[in-house]
């Protein structure tokens, strides 16, 4: 039997990657670089924050204190958040968002995928939603880096850019906390590092396909797990939590 407290805490991760993800594509609303995708942009941003708000639901109830997903989402300290500290980075240009989007539901759709075969039927019943959206978000953000890799001169030049950028900050997506590992164990919820050969062999193809070269990372960059941010995550949560603090339990 795994404690309440573990099963809390990795719910809490999972659900934070996905509102922190939700909402730096949030914040391309009204700005990408075409019409549809801004569209697509509001969309994948939709299924993450339905996502996140169904993992925040049951850590609530799991945790037995009274909060709910408002409460999770918008009432806690920047230290309080335990999401990977890729999903932070910034919308520097569209390049980096595809990319940070294909790292992300490369690894999620597999990890959806298997917990289809979880213990908990919660988490099953979550799983089943989630890996359809997962599949296409990879497909999407797969066109798109393959799209602008094996394009011009200039956007091969970007994209690449965009690689290196980001892959630093690869290796967390696999960090398991012990709580996280607590529940792998129990079969609740997958153990991350168990999927990253289908994750490398993902990437690998998409990026034979956008002619894109994996650099060598000295420095992996972690920590968010353990509620260690960048100087980001205030921006964000400053935009993310503003009315919620400003007009406590206000409701539609």
């Amino acid at each position: 039997m795994v404690p309440k407290s573990d099963l809390f805490a990795a719910l809490i991760e999972l659900a934070d990657d996905q509102l922190i993800l939700g909402h730096r594509l949030s914040e391309w609303s009204g700005k990408a670089p075409i019409l549809e995708e801004d569209l697509a942009l509001s969309n994948l941003a939709l299924d993450l924050i339905g996502g996140c708000r169904n993992l925040f639901t049951y850590a609530g109830v799991v945790e037995g204190a009274g909060r709910d997903e408002d409460d999770l989402a918008y009432l806690r300290l920047e230290r309080d958040y335990r999401n990977c500290l890729l999903v932070e980075r910034g919308n520097d240009d569209f390049a980096q968002t595809m990319l940070r989007q294909l790292y992300f539901a490369a690894l999620m759709r597999p990890y959806w995928q298997a917990a289809l075969g979880s213990t908990d039927e919660t988490v099953r019943g979550i799983a089943g939603k989630a890996v359809k959206e997962m599949a296409y978000h990879t497909r999407h953000a797969a066109e798109w880096v393959i799209r602008l890799g094996d394009g011009t001169e200039k956007s091969a030049q970007i994209m690449q850019a965009a690689v290196v950028e980001l892959h630093p900050y690869t290796d967390e997506l696999f960090v398991m906390s012990a709580a996280a590992s607590a529940c792998a164990l129990a079969g609740i919820l997958p153990d991350r590092a168990s999927l990253r050969t289908e994750w490398d062999g993902t990437i690998a193809s998409v990026f034979q396909q956008a002619h894109l070269e994996i650099p060598n990372v000295d420095f992996p960059q972690t920590g968010g797990r353990e509620g260690r941010h960048g100087e980001e995550m205030g921006h964000i949560l400053s935009d993310l939590q503003y009315v919620q603090r400003t007009h406590p339990g206000l409701t539609w």
